[in-house]
């Protein structure tokens, strides 16, 4: 490809490189130059034009980008169409985006011509998201360097999507004379509206004393009817033998942790039920602000196993926005 100023008469089949606003109408940048187009040119006066020659070796950016596009579908992602060498992908489904950093690095260092972006690795996203973009830098590349990207797309799976599926959930409250019915009333549909996002629906609720003997017994009642329990405790657990893991083990449970490398959000547990996952959810989870239970919670939503190793894990990128309303701010 050859880009350059050229004569107006001898442009025709050039790509024009910037925009030009001509009496009646305007000329876009990518625009490929026809025999009117030249004619009016003239007309004005407009003696040199900057333009990209393509030549039998190089493919156009929207072939090219529409051809890697292709290479990189994945289901429950669609692509739309290529348009000044971008081709964006956007999820048809709410779920979980999983991105291949190394095999996405890799194919960006073949030529700064060539481009790829996407969110980040393990994020949450509902459906319509844009979650990547192709964007092919100048007007056209060579032939020979689009046959290496498209090789190393077929050989990696750049990114893909984990769809979220509907789970019955359950949300046990515990009660202390120090938090207002009307706390808890807020807190359930702050949970309402998380899991809708994901397809899911809270479908049982129940509110029992602050005391591991209550708690027990309705961690085993709910365990029956839902897939999913979170206790919201009217205390936030403060340590390992504390109230929500204690009820938890007398139900026939077992902690699988407690305290998550991410805040807010550090005073989670993650527990198990009968084979169900049983979350003992923040303080900070009482507000909409993302923290690290939208993170536990979106994984499960999206049948993904959430242990200590991945809780563990969570530690870089883990430092969230700060909330206003938490009672002890990391800050002042």
């Amino acid at each position: 490809m050859k880009f350059g100023s050229v004569n107006v008469g001898d442009a025709q089949g050039t790509v024009l490189a910037h925009k030009l606003a001509l009496a009646n109408r305007v000329l876009k940048k990518g625009h490929l130059l026809t025999s009117d187009d030249i004619a009016d040119l003239k007309a004005e006066n407009i003696d040199d034009v900057i333009v990209a020659q393509l030549d039998d070796r190089d493919v156009g950016e929207d072939e090219a980008a529409k051809l890697l596009a292709d290479e990189l579908s994945s289901p429950s992602i669609e692509q739309k169409q290529a348009f000044t060498g971008r081709v964006n992908f956007y999820a048809t489904n709410a779920g979980i985006f999983h991105a291949d950093v190394d095999a996405i690095n890799s194919l960006n260092r073949i030529s700064p011509d060539i481009t790829l972006a996407t969110l980040n690795n393990g994020v949450f996203v509902e459906a319509g998201r844009m979650v990547a973009t192709v964007k092919i830098i100048p007007f056209a590349v060579p032939q020979s360097v689009l046959d290496m990207v498209l090789a190393h797309t077929k050989a990696n799976d750049s990114f893909s999507l984990t769809p979220s599926v509907p789970f019955r959930v359950g949300l046990i409250g515990t009660k202390l004379p120090s938090l207002k019915p009307s706390t808890m009333d807020k807190t359930r549909e702050i949970l309402i509206n998380r899991l809708a996002v994901a397809g899911s629906a809270l479908n049982e609720e129940m509110r029992v004393a602050h005391e591991v003997r209550e708690l027990s017994a309705a961690l085993r009642v709910m365990v029956n009817r839902v897939d999913i329990i979170i206790v919201f405790g009217a205390s936030a657990i403060t340590d390992r033998q504390d109230v929500i893991p204690a009820a938890l083990e007398a139900a026939g449970g077992q902690v699988v942790r407690f305290g998550m490398p991410v805040d807010p959000g550090n005073l989670l547990m993650m527990g198990e039920l009968e084979g169900k996952p049983v979350i003992g959810a923040p303080g900070c989870a009482r507000s909409p602000a993302e923290n690290g239970f939208d993170w536990v919670l979106q994984r499960l939503l999206a049948q993904l196993p959430v242990d200590d190793d991945f809780i563990s894990g969570l530690g870089v990128g883990g430092l969230l926005m700060e909330i206003t309303s938490r009672p002890q701010p990391r800050e002042g």
